[in-house]
């Protein structure tokens, strides 16, 4: 079981469970066509995002294979909801996870996601003892690959259209790091998010 010590903090970043008044900016995010555009969710209403914010609020440890640690990205300065981390449970025999991000673009360019994920890969390695993360993307999405990569993951797959997706097959870009590699590359300044 992973039950985080939260507020987890990075240089710039507050990663925490969601909260009732989070509503305002996980809907600001979760309303944008250009979020969604590569997820396999449309633009949420404002009604939408109040039940997907109960189930994120439920999601802050991972208890049993299969569950997700869904965790608010929080600006440390001014308080402001930027967007959330992911962390799954893949497999217990295993002991391989899977990450997942969304910053708000009023938020993009800045390192954020890269900082975020850096944390989420430390609390899933770490803390949880996982062996193996995979981060899976649209291959159409450049700069969530430049993230990955950022982060030491090394491309492992490109699935050709794998996935029905809004109307059209889509193509899946799978990456991957194991604990090793990330002890090796973890403290270097990309992972520190500059």
């Amino acid at each position: 079981m992973l039950r985080p010590r939260y507020p987890l903090r990075t240089r710039r970043l507050l990663l925490r469970p969601f909260e009732p008044g989070d509503l305002d900016g996980l809907y600001a995010y979760q309303s944008l066509p250009d979020v969604t555009r590569y997820l396999t969710w449309e633009p949420r209403t404002r009604e939408e995002s109040r039940l997907f914010l109960r189930q994120k609020m439920d999601a802050s440890t991972l208890e049993r294979e299969g569950d997700w640690l869904v965790a608010a990205v929080v600006h440390s300065g001014s308080g402001e909801l930027m967007g959330e981390i992911n962390l799954g449970w893949r497999s217990r025999e295993h002991r391989q996870g899977e990450i997942g991000y969304v910053i708000n673009p009023a938020y993009h360019g800045h390192g954020y996601a890269t900082e975020a994920a850096a944390e989420g890969l430390r609390l899933g390695f770490e803390e949880f003892g996982l062996h193996r993360v995979v981060g899976r993307i649209d291959a159409r999405n450049e700069a969530s690959a430049r993230v990955l990569e950022r982060l030491g993951m090394r491309r492992e797959a490109h699935l050709r259209e794998n996935e029905f997706v809004k109307g059209e097959w889509s193509d899946e870009i799978v990456y991957a790091i194991l604990r090793r590699e990330w002890d090796a590359h973890r403290g270097t300044t990309i992972i520190s998010g500059e």
